[in-house]
């Protein structure tokens, strides 16, 4: 990132840890993946059970191997050779989990986080189940308003879905198809308003720097 794109990334930040704050969140401000990384560690206590939510933004952080060998119980999805049922059973796990550690898909102006899934256990756990959810995110997540959200969504759909290696029409095509078929990525949206529910439960750490999709 060049010095005047990271100079507005670190505006973007700081103007959005004092919005998402007002709306009832708890904040905080990272320079660089390193620093979220570091606040992330001082928020989950050892022993705590953790789930995670699929992410190229915790994969620049390295968390899943941080996690995976230190002193947590891990709800490990990625673990090499699962079947699918296996899998299935740790997302509802997962929803048991004493910290939900995600990014998300958008952020609005107006408070909103907003994301979307396959499976929807992403969405599940971070409306509701686990205690403490946090959620990890670049500026290049913000927009102003929910449609800006939305066509966010849309945009990022081929990118998410040849990450997780599924056959849609959005992987040849580069664009969202609207497919209505089971490898969609694209079968659960959740929008969370604000964060004056359950005091507490949710921490958005916003990077100033552009991470994941």
């Amino acid at each position: 990132m060049d010095k005047y794109r990271k100079r507005r990334a670190v505006a973007v930040a700081h103007e959005m840890v004092d919005l998402l704050a007002e709306k009832g969140y708890i904040t905080y401000y990272a320079e660089n993946v390193e620093e979220a990384r570091d606040k992330v560690l001082e928020l989950i206590p050892k022993g705590a059970s953790v789930g995670v939510g699929g992410s190229e933004t915790l994969k620049a952080m390295d968390m899943i191997n941080i996690l995976r060998n230190g002193d947590y119980h891990f709800f490990d999805r990625y673990q090499e050779g699962l079947p699918f049922s296996k899998v299935e059973e740790i997302y509802r796990q997962a929803l048991l989990a004493d910290v939900f550690l995600t990014s998300s898909n958008a952020i609005t102006r107006q408070g909103q986080l907003v994301n979307i899934d396959s499976s929807g256990n992403r969405v599940a756990a971070i409306s509701y189940g686990p205690r403490k959810v946090i959620v990890v995110a670049g500026v290049n997540k913000v927009v102003d308003t929910l449609d800006d959200a939305m066509k966010r969504l849309r945009q990022i759909a081929p990118l998410n879905a040849m990450r997780v290696h599924h056959k849609a029409p959005c992987v040849e095509t580069g664009k969202c198809m609207d497919c209505q078929i089971q490898q969609s990525v694209c079968n659960s949206v959740g929008i969370i308003n604000h964060g004056r529910k359950t005091p507490g439960r949710f921490t958005i750490i916003m990077i100033a720097d552009e991470i994941g999709f």
